[in-house]
Formats: structure tokens, sequence, C-alpha cells
């Protein structure tokens, strides 16, 4: 008797992290002159047919988002386990190829080599981390087969794909390069990466929003402005400022803003953000 045929493979990109040590969407982090998540889209396409990007409900009309076909996440807390679990449910006859968005190294041959190198009869094919040996759960293709039991892991109280694919026997891959399954958490990883993919870009120009408030504004003599800067993080902005306006405050009193939400002296600043550094409420 022949074997079944192996069920087709859809991609799954996933977008749908909250970016906690980033402290900004990681998804519309620039690496190579256009977001991560477009460059990502188009290595996930050129190695499939059909795919789409796993988003929270409150991401549906986010504007970087909102041109490509999406399938929302049906489980809260459940981090990228709740994107894998969503798409099963949507396409059961699929197997997915499941790719973080946080991967600016990953190129077009290591996935090549992923679903040349797929085992249908796993419940998921993954690469072996360079780093410590263990599965890496978000550059894999995860079987029709695994649907039941990740559904059971999930209901059980856990989370992590990485114990999932431990535990069920998934193939393990060699990477073919190390580098390529890097993901980037924080400010410093970004910065280092920009070094290595886009130096010309790290140090680029970009237009950036300034609001002042109580003592700042006082000694800046205004209440705005908008300028041409290199600035790479908050830090590097307010130093620049401090040369132009005749600041008393250090950064060490101040907290800053950035897009309306409170951020953190050392992420990565991008074209048209809108800063505000905080005075505290007794300094002016």
């Amino acid at each position: 008797m022949s074997a079944a045929p192996a069920a087709p493979v859809m991609g799954l990109l996933l977008s749908g992290g909250r970016s906690t040590r980033m402290r900004r969407d990681k998804a519309a982090l620039e690496y190579h002159g256009r977001s991560q998540l477009a460059h990502a889209w188009e290595r996930l396409g050129a190695v499939v047919e059909r795919a789409f990007v796993s988003v929270r409900p409150d991401q549906v009309e986010d504007p970087l988002r909102r041109g490509y076909p999406k399938i929302v996440d049906r489980q809260a807390g459940l981090g990228p386990l709740a994107g894998i679990l969503a798409a099963q449910a949507a396409h059961p006859e699929a197997a997915w190829l499941v790719l973080a968005c946080d991967l600016p190294f990953l190129d077009e041959r290591t996935l090549a080599h992923l679903l040349a190198a797929r085992d249908p009869g796993a419940p998921a094919t993954a690469f072996r981390s360079a780093h410590d040996g263990l599965p890496e759960p978000l550059c894999a293709v995860y079987e029709p087969a695994s649907a039941p039991a990740l559904a059971a892991w999930a209901a059980a109280g856990r989370n992590c794909p990485r114990k999932f694919l431990i535990q069920s026997g998934a193939r393990l891959l060699e990477p073919l390069d190390p580098q390529a399954l890097d993901n980037i958490n924080s400010a410093d990883e970004y910065w280092s990466a920009m070094q290595t993919l886009s130096p010309g870009q790290s140090a680029a120009q970009r237009r950036i929003r300034v609001q002042y408030y109580a003592l700042l504004r006082e000694q800046a003599g205004r209440s705005d402005e908008t300028l041409a800067t290199a600035a790479q993080t908050p830090r590097a902005l307010y130093d620049e400022l401090r040369a132009r306006h005749p600041f008393t405050l250090g950064p060490e009193v101040l907290r800053v803003a950035v897009n309306g939400e409170f951020g953190d002296w050392s992420q990565p600043l991008a074209e048209g953000d809108s800063v505000v550094f905080i005075p505290p409420v007794a300094g002016g």
C-alpha cells in the first residue's frame, strides 16, 4: 500500500507578539529598508503558495498588517502557540510552515531546506538551535497530526511550543547557517544586527517630532519641534537636544514616551516617531 500524500504546506507569519523587551513593534522595525513584516512575508511567499499573517484581535485594523491575509488568534495568553492553534483550526487539512517575524538574518535557502527535509510522518520538523541544541519552534513545519496534541497541550495549561517539540518526537535538522535563526528581542540586539545588515541605515537621518512640557518647554522656548536626526535612541536624541537648548534636567530624572507609550531610553527610533520627554511633576 502506498503512503498517503503529504499534506499541502501553508505559511504562517507570527506577528502578534507584544514586543515587551524591544518596547516597540518588532514587525515594524526596518533592517532591509522596509518593515521586517514585509521582508519576512516575501521570504515566506517564495517557498509556499499560500500564507497568512497571525495577529491578535486588536491588530486586525493595524495599518502595518491591514493589507495582508490574516488569521486571528482565538485564545489569549498563549503566546505564539495561539497563532499556531488558530491556523490549524482554520485549515486543518494543511501543514503549517510557522515563521516568527523577528528573524532578520533568515534566508530563503534555510526555508527551502526545511521544506525539502520535512518529515510528514513526524508531528513536526524543526531546526536544532545552534546555541543549545533544542528545537527552534518558530521556524518549523507543523503537520496536521500535531493539531490534537497541541490543543491538548494548551488545554493542560502549557504554552511553550519548544517543550512540545521536545516531547512530541519532532524531526530535528542541523541549521545550514546558525545565524539565520537568531531572533532579535532587545534594542541592543537590534543595533548589533543593523551594524551587520544595514550599517548605513543605522546612521541615516530620520524625522522625529519632539514635544516639551513644563520646565523643558520653558527652556526650549517652544512646545514642540520636528527635526532630522541621526539619533538612534531617545537617550541619544536627548543628548543632541541638550546641545541645542539650555536644558538643566538630566535624563535620570525624566521619563520618555514614544508614540504615546512610555518607553525605554535605549529603544530604537524610527522615521516619523513622536517623542515626549516628561519632567517630574515638581520640576517646573
